[in-house]
């Protein structure tokens, strides 16, 4: 029993020692690494750049065990952002563009991404499993949902993922990838 509190205990440090690192401005004498890309999801290339991007920014920044995951991550939020968001009233321009802020921070133990967009509507997360596994076979497309895939990939590779408000409108959704800290890869 304490050796599993010991643990518990463990964990919620952890957890913690994340979420500070993830509260705190970015401090260009820090051990981290910090990037923000401003798109737009009207121009033809976007998923493209921002995918480029997330590789270069990681692999600069010595964390190349990293990049493939979240490239794959940044490119279903943009994705979600080109295809799904629409601007808050406060926020739209007629004949403007959407805004799509994608956020790197990248320390020794954790990599946060965030991708901000312009429209507040909360994003639908899945809630676990969406379908049995043993269902999975030859026609493994009908038993997968319309919609959210692209969301339940994201939880299936972040270690955490969330969403908050943007002032004065929007919103940003996080995830975090624990790294090993000594060679900026995935902890397995």
């Amino acid at each position: 029993m304490d050796a599993r509190r010991a643990e518990q205990h463990k964990h919620v440090a952890s957890e913690l020692d994340a979420f500070a690192h993830w509260y705190v401005a970015p401090d260009p004498s820090s051990a981290g690494h910090f990037l923000t890309l401003t798109l737009f999801a009207e121009f033809p290339d976007t998923l493209r750049v921002a995918r480029n991007m997330t590789a270069t920014f990681l692999q600069g920044a010595g964390a190349d065990a990293a990049v493939d995951d979240a490239r794959l991550i940044v490119s279903e939020l943009v994705g979600n952002v080109v295809n799904h968001a629409v601007p808050d009233r406060c926020l739209a321009h007629p004949g403007g563009t959407r805004r799509i802020d994608v956020t790197f921070k990248l320390w020794p133990k954790w990599l946060f991404v965030g991708v901000t967009d312009e429209d507040s509507t909360p994003p639908l997360l899945p809630l676990g499993d969406t379908f049995s596994p043993g269902l999975l076979g030859e026609l493994a497309e009908a038993v997968l949902p319309d919609s959210g895939r692209g969301l339940l990939i994201v939880q299936r590779l972040a270690a955490a993922v969330w969403w908050t408000p943007e002032e004065p409108g929007g919103k940003t959704v996080w995830c975090r990838f624990d790294l090993d800290g000594e060679t900026g890869g995935r902890k397995l």
